[in-house]
Formats: structure tokens, C-alpha cells, sequence
């Protein structure tokens, strides 16, 4: 269940992934499977081999990929989350969500892709 954006936020997001581009968001969200997250950050493009570029980038593996069209994407938490967000200059969701904040996080990231020892 998401919840904590507006349906301008997600129509903006759903326009940028269906014209290709990589469209990220960050929610509030439950789950039953993953009870220590209350949020998500979800990276999309409908362009699937955009998406797996971009993903590679960061070491994220196209298997991660949820193949539901027409938005293909990454569901990304945790550290993932923090680094992306950062990499990609989205600090205001960090903010805005009070995310990466609530366990020792270091915001200087070494570069894209990292998370091999994840």
C-alpha cells in the first residue's frame, strides 16, 4: 500500500517513465513481507533496457526489475535507497520522508555500484 504523495507527483512520475526516462519516487509504504520498511523508492522507465543500464550503474540486477508494464522498475529500500537517492541528487526525499537518517548512514557515497559486499 503507498501513501504520502499526491496524484500530481504520481502522474508526473508515470509521464517520465512512459517517455523514457528514469522516473523516481519515494513513498510511504507498507508490507507485510518487509516489516521494517515504511518506505520505498521505486525507479522506472518504460524503456526496460534504459532501466537495466541505469540499474547496472548502481550494481542493481536486471532480476530485480518488476516487470509491470507499462512501468517497469526497481522497488529500492534501505541502503539501496539512501545511496540512489543521493547519487542522483534526490536529498528532498530523504528529507521529506525522514529516511536514512534513523540508523548511522554515511551521505558521502564512494561512487556508483558499492553494494557488491550487499
Amino acid at each position: 500500500m503507498a501513501f504520502g504523495i499526491s496524484k500530481e507527483e504520481l502522474s508526473a512520475w508515470k509521464r517520465k517513465a512512459e517517455r523514457g526516462e528514469i522516473a523516481i519516487i519515494t513513498h510511504f509504504w507498507r508490507d507485510d513481507r518487509f516489516p521494517n520498511m515504511r518506505t520505498v523508492t521505486k525507479a522506472a522507465c518504460s524503456d526496460r533496457q534504459a532501466l537495466v543500464a541505469w540499474g547496472q550503474a548502481y550494481g542493481l540486477k536486471s532480476q530485480w526489475i518488476h516487470d509491470r508494464a507499462p512501468y517497469p522498475h526497481f522497488d529500492l529500500f534501505g541502503d539501496w535507497q539512501c545511496d540512489i537517492l543521493k547519487a542522483e541528487g534526490l536529498e528532498a526525499h530523504m528529507y521529506r520522508f525522514n529516511i536514512c537518517t534513523s540508523h548511522v548512514y554515511n551521505m558521502e557515497i564512494k561512487g556508483k555500484g558499492d553494494h557488491a559486499d550487499k
